[in-house]
């Protein structure tokens, strides 16, 4: 099991969905987030450097069987990308174990 995590842009949250529902990933978890990577550009205001704004992003996670992960990491370049700096990251990482709350099953059977 395997845990994704994609950092996306805001306007691509709609796109992204669509190609995960098309590749039959329908259990994700959405949370806004700000943050600044690359694209951050260094202002400068009467002299002085200033910080520069954090900016809206969208978190995408979604637990998944190993046999699932490339299909939902796929979905998500072919969707979430511009070709411009900023689109964001995907990370994945292992899921020690999931359980599904309302019967209690544990492992791939709760994903």
């Amino acid at each position: 099991m395997k845990l994704v995590t994609a950092i996306i842009q805001e306007a691509k949250l709609d796109e992204v969905r669509e190609a995960l529902i098309a590749a039959e990933i329908t259990r994700i978890t959405v949370s806004r987030v700000d943050g600044h990577g690359r694209q951050e550009e260094v202002e400068v205001y009467r002299g002085q450097v200033v910080v520069p704004n954090l900016i809206p992003k969208v978190e995408l996670k979604i637990a998944c069987n190993d046999d699932f992960v490339e299909t939902t990491v796929e979905a998500i370049l072919g969707s979430a990308g511009t070709g411009s700096v900023g689109d964001g990251k995907i990370f994945i990482t292992p899921l020690e174990a999931c359980i599904r709350i309302r019967t209690g099953e544990r492992g791939t059977q709760a994903i």
